[in-house]
Formats: C-alpha cells, structure tokens, sequence
C-alpha cells in the first residue's frame, strides 16, 4: 500500500516512471524475472485542499487464466468493468458513529456508484476511484477521517459474479488499514516533474495484506 499526497489528483499511478511498484517489476524483469507477472492496483482518491490517494497492489506472479472472471474483467471495456468492480468492508475498530454511519459490514459495486478511470498496461490494471464523485461518499469519507487515527477498517476487492456459473465469488485481494497517520504521507510532485520522487521513500500506512488471485 501507498498513502500519497500531491497537489493535483494522481491518476495512473503504475504508469509513473518514479511508481516504486512499477520500478521494483521493471528492475526483475531486466534481470531476467517476473516476466508473467501481473498487477492490479486499486487507487481510492480522497479529495480535499490536498489530493490524497490510498494505493493498494495485489501481485500474481503467474498470467490471468484465460477466460476467468478475473480475465474476462481485465481484458473487457470499461462498461463490463463498471458494472463488476465491487468492494466488501467491515469496520473493525472505530468510533461508534462511524460504524453506525458506514455499517459495520458492506459490500458495493464501486463502478456504479461512483466515478472509476481504468487504466490498462502491458503488465498491469489500474482503477482509480474517484471518491469525490458522490457528494454522498464524499462526507462520509471525511467524517470517518477525522477520527482515522482510531479506526481499523478491512477492505476487500473483487469481481461480482452475475451467473451461476460465475461463483463462487473470490477475492482479487485484501487489506486491513489500521489507524492510518494523515501526515505519514509520501508527498509526490506533478506528471510535469515525475523524476522529483526517484530515491525517495514513499510513506506507508499501517497495513496488512492477504490476496487470492482468481
């Protein structure tokens, strides 16, 4: 996971030059490595007077199997994509007005309900998801960052499937946020300026990862 910070909306993070993910499979693949390996990363944009983004990846060391509902998913356009992309949730920790206002446990088709952006690379797919699109998820967001720093929260993202054939559902993968710093951001400079994060670490919230590829 990444926590960003930029003065403009990061979209297309994989796409950077100074994306560390992107450098780190960039770097194995020139050495002969991973050179099947596939990346899905999920970008939650949060708006504000700074632009946030919360960075997940999840990582398969082998190709897509072609024809599965992850496959299929990947490769279709962004219509199919919109109306598949969901995300489970569950509150573990937290004040009791945000589990009362988010619900402990919830599931939603993030293509429908607010603005997703998909990017395709040759090894990769990026969707950013632009929590700024739904006034809606906009004040619940910020209702629940202002007391983050307490709250434990576990997110899920995966494929809906429509038919019987398609379950049972899997995960893309998973990860449990706790009590993320809204400071211990990594500050990213611009597109115009993409060279200004080489070298530089990127900050890391609290996080643990579990995944399962389809």
């Amino acid at each position: 996971m990444d926590w960003l910070k930029s003065t403009t909306k990061l979209d297309n993070v994989l796409g950077r030059p100074d994306n560390r993910v992107a450098q780190a499979l960039r770097r194995a693949q020139s050495e002969g490595e991973s050179l099947k390996s596939f990346v899905l990363a999920v970008n939650l944009q949060v708006p504000g007077k700074e632009q946030h983004s919360a960075v997940f990846y999840f990582a398969s060391p082998d190709p897509l199997p072609t024809g599965s509902l992850l496959h299929r998913f990947v490769n279709g356009d962004d219509e199919y994509r919109n109306q598949r992309f969901k995300i489970v949730n569950r509150i573990v920790k937290g004040p009791w007005l945000v589990r009362k206002t988010v619900g402990n446990y919830s599931a939603c088709l993030l293509g429908k309900a607010l603005t997703c952006n998909y990017h395709r690379g040759a090894n990769y797919l990026e969707i950013d998801v632009d929590i700024g699109s739904s006034a809606i998820a906009t004040a619940i967001l910020h209702l629940a960052l202002g007391c983050v720093t307490s709250v434990t929260i576990d997110m899920g993202f995966l494929v809906e499937a429509q038919e019987e054939e398609e379950l049972p559902e899997r995960l893309i993968g998973a990860v449990r946020v706790c009590q993320m710093e809204m400071s211990s951001a990594a500050v990213v400079e611009a597109a115009a300026a993409t060279t200004a994060m080489v070298g530089r670490g990127i900050g890391l919230a609290k996080v643990n990862h579990h995944e399962e590829e389809d």
